[in-house]
This record gives structure tokens, C-alpha cells and sequence, in this order.
């Protein structure tokens, strides 16, 4: 490489677990020297860690590489990621890119990088691996990059639930548990950062551990992360509902570190819907969950994920989602609207749904939504909350609750980056609360 600084911009699409390994990546990419930059400026290397659990991110991932060359004509352009794991034919059509790695060779960019920025060919790399082979957890070569009070920690790999409308299994291939020790490696070194709150994710964490030859569970890994100094929250990514048992609630509640924020993925609220998902519980059993949650922890904080138009959906089963979702009263429901995913089950199933009726269904879910997280958040008017301020916008600070409603409060001239200050709610809006710093 010369002896110019050169720039590397990022654009990380798709799930948690996607932005924990460009962190990572950009971790790698600071310590080789580099200087990091806005995806849209100027920049000699722009990466795209590509997410394919719809034909529209296969999409949106062609548009963001496609647009990064009207800035830098000459910058060199990699995809990697998911889409790049199973689309690799596709994306070798795009004149643009210059590497393609798969989900496997992603520890080797950097490494990958400095040979091309060497040798200045104008050829294209693709090196995509079957991740279907891979058996054990791939381990980066540094810790991630964490530049607010957050970090995500990646403790698993892989999914073998084969839901049918979902193509992840085949982009990462089977589940895959990462070492205690190295996650607690990583842990202690963000806490030496001064990071207070990690977001524990993975492809499917309730799976941690299966593919051991001894007994280990994900309640083992937080454990032994509750006693880590310095690390003040622990945030569960997305839980599988048959992880919740009582058992598993009592084990977590003694873990004082724990947010009280539980996401849990249900897609459907109608069982015949969750037998065409291939989903393995049924929406009594996912009640039974949340009542185990709920008689444990005080006021926790339920949110979700819904899939609206699958195949097959009728109108009858559109309004048992719609009324068991009452019934449950999320504070939060994440709506997406079912895209058929070539490669999946689901793709060439009867009954597609027109795309009329996802649009009315998904408003009508979205409006749901909206009037049960204001009237969670009116709830907190006049409390005094623990908020951990993450960043300035210039008019206000932001940060989350341990039960994460998001606060703002006004600017003003001291820090309050990575801090955790009382403050007391005086206004509810449906997506945040507005408070001050409560009288010491």
C-alpha cells in the first residue's frame, strides 16, 4: 500500500448481527490505518455488507453499490454478506464491483483490500465459500468498534429452523456457537472503552450452545457477562419464543444487569398462518411465554416482529393477528409486509397476496402499533427514568431507558455522551419522551 491515508466508507444493511461485523471490519480497518468516512463522501474503498432476506434488499444492496461509483469513480467496491453468500452470479453482472466475499471470507477483507490497492488491477475477486460446511464459529481478528455508549456482541452464528419464507439458513448456513472465552475477551476489552451497554446478538441466540459437545446455554454466557466491571446493561437481541420458559425467566431475573426488554419474534398471531412459516409454537404457547415474562419482571417491555400478506392469508386470519396482537399489547410491533425470497418455500407457494391488501393490512397493523406505544409512553409522564444519553443531534440528547423508551432532552453545553442521568418525563410523543435531568 502507499503511503497515502487512504478512506473507507461503510454502508452495513439488514439485521444486528450485519452491523456488529462491520464494526468489527471498521475496527480492522482503524488499526491498519485507515481513516473512516460517510458512506456518501468521498472515499479510495467503499464496503457493503450486503442483507438478502428479501428480493428487496437484494435490491437495495445494488443500489447502494451502484451509487457509490458517481463519487469516486475510480474507489475500489466490495460486496459482501449475505447476498453475496447467495447471489454471487447476480452480483458478478455488476461492472462496478471490484470484490465479492462471502459470509466465511469477510475476516479476510482488510487483507484482501491492501493486495488490490497494491496491484491497482481492474479485475473482479469473488471468493464465496459453501457456508452449509462450515461447522465451527469464524472469530474476526479484533473486537468491535463502538463509537457511542452501545455495542453489539455477536455470540452465535447460524440458523436450522427453515422458516419458509426465509432464505438466512442458506446465507449463513447452521448454527454455530462462539467460544465463552472470547466473547468474555471481547466484553472486558469494550468495558476498558468505557462502553456501559451491550447488545447481545446472533442469527438465532436462543440456539447458543447446541452444537457443543458439553452443556452450555446463552444463560451461561450472560452470567458470566453480568460480572464483568464496567458493563452496566445487557440488551437481548431477538428471542425465539420457545427459549421462554420458567426456568429460563428465573435464571434471567437474577441477572441484575438484564434489561427488562424482551423482543420477541412471533411473525404471525393466527396458527394456521405460523404452520405455513413452519414457526414452532403456537400463538398458546407464545401466550404462556409472555405471561411467564410478565408475572417475573415489573412492567416489562414486549416488542415484536409481523409478517403481513404471507401466502394463504385470509381475511379471517389477518383479523385473529389483529386481535391477538390487542390481546398481547405490545408496546412495539416491527411490520413487514411478505416479499416473496426466491430460493424459499414460500416463494412458489398458492395464494399470493395482492399487493393492495399487504398495504391496507400493514397500515392498519402500523396504526396498531402507533396508538400502543403512545399509550405506553403517556404511562411514563412524571416518572423519573435512568437514561443512558447515546448521542447530540444539536437541539437535543438522546438515549434509552433500561426498558428502552427513547429520551430526548434539550442540549445544553455539558457532555452527557455515554452518561447514565435521572430524568424526570413531562411529554409523551408516540416515538420518544421528553424530560429533564431531575433535581439531584
Amino acid at each position: 500500500m502507499n503511503n497515502k491515508k487512504n478512506k473507507v466508507a461503510f454502508c452495513s444493511l439488514g439485521c444486528k448481527v450485519n452491523q456488529y461485523e462491520t464494526n468489527v471490519i471498521m475496527q480492522e480497518f482503524i488499526e491498519k490505518g485507515y481513516d473512516v468516512t460517510e458512506f456518501n463522501e468521498y472515499a479510495d474503498v467503499y464496503i457493503i455488507n450486503t442483507c438478502t432476506v428479501t428480493n428487496i434488499a437484494d435490491r437495495k444492496s445494488r443500489q447502494m453499490i451502484r451509487k457509490v461509483k458517481d463519487i469516486n469513480p475510480e474507489a475500489l467496491i466490495v460486496a459482501c454478506g449475505c447476498y453475496a453468500q447467495v447471489g454471487k452470479d447476480e452480483l458478478q453482472k455488476i461492472k462496478e464491483i471490484d470484490l465479492i466475499l462471502g459470509n466465511n471470507e469477510k475476516k479476510e477483507l482488510v487483507d484482501n483490500i491492501e493486495k488490490l490497492l497494491e496491484q491497482k488491477d481492474s479485475i473482479l475477486i469473488e471468493n464465496v465459500t459453501d457456508v452449509l460446511h462450515q461447522n465451527e464459529y469464524i472469530e474476526f481478528k479484533t473486537e468491535t468498534f463502538a463509537e457511542n455508549a452501545r455495542a453489539f456482541i455477536k455470540i452465535q452464528d447460524g440458523c436450522d429452523r427453515f422458516c419458509s419464507y426465509c432464505i438466512i439458513p442458506y446465507a449463513r448456513g447452521k448454527v454455530r456457537s462462539r467460544k465463552i472465552e472470547n466473547i468474555i475477551k471481547e466484553v472486558e476489552k469494550i468495558a476498558s472503552k468505557g462502553i456501559k451497554e451491550i447488545v447481545i446478538t446472533g442469527i438465532h441466540i436462543a440456539s447458543y450452545g447446541k452444537d457443543f459437545d458439553y452443556s452450555i446455554t446463552i444463560i451461561d454466557v450472560l452470567e458470566k457477562l453480568n460480572s464483568i466491571n464496567g458493563i452496566e446493561r445487557i440488551r437481548l437481541s431477538s428471542l425465539e419464543p420457545t427459549i421462554i420458559t420458567n426456568e429460563f425467566i428465573q435464571q434471567l431475573s437474577k441477572l441484575d444487569k438484564i434489561c427488562p426488554h424482551f423482543h420477541l419474534s412471533l411473525q404471525s398471531g393466527c396458527n394456521d398462518t405460523l404452520k405455513r412459516m413452519n414457526r414452532k409454537y403456537t400463538i398458546e404457547e407464545f401466550e404462556n411465554c409472555v405471561n411467564i415474562i410478565r408475572k417475573t419482571y415489573n412492567k416489562p417491555i414486549l416488542t415484536t416482529d409481523i409478517i403481513v400478506g404471507f401466502p394463504g392469508e385470509t381475511e379471517l386470519e389477518f383479523e385473529k393477528t389483529y386481535n391477538f396482537l390487542k390481546k398481547i399489547d405490545f408496546y412495539k410491533m416491527h411490520i413487514f409486509k411478505y416479499s416473496q425470497r426466491k430460493g424459499t418455500k414460500a416463494a412458489s407457494m398458492p395464494n399470493q397476496i395482492d399487493g393492495k391488501v399487504k398495504e391496507y393490512r400493514s397500515r392498519k397493523l402500523i396504526e396498531l402499533s402507533n396508538e400502543s406505544q403512545l399509550k405506553y409512553n403517556n404511562c411514563k409522564i412524571d416518572e423519573v427514568c435512568e437514561v443512558l444519553f447515546e448521542e447530540n443531534d444539536g437541539e437535543y440528547y438522546k438515549g434509552h431507558t433500561k426498558d428502552y423508551f427513547m429520551v430526548k432532552i434539550k442540549a445544553d453545553e455539558e457532555n452527557l455522551q455515554n452518561k447514565i442521568e435521572n430524568v424526570i418525563i413531562f411529554h409523551a410523543q408516540s416515538d420518544c419522551l421528553i424530560g429533564k435531568i431531575a433535581e439531584k
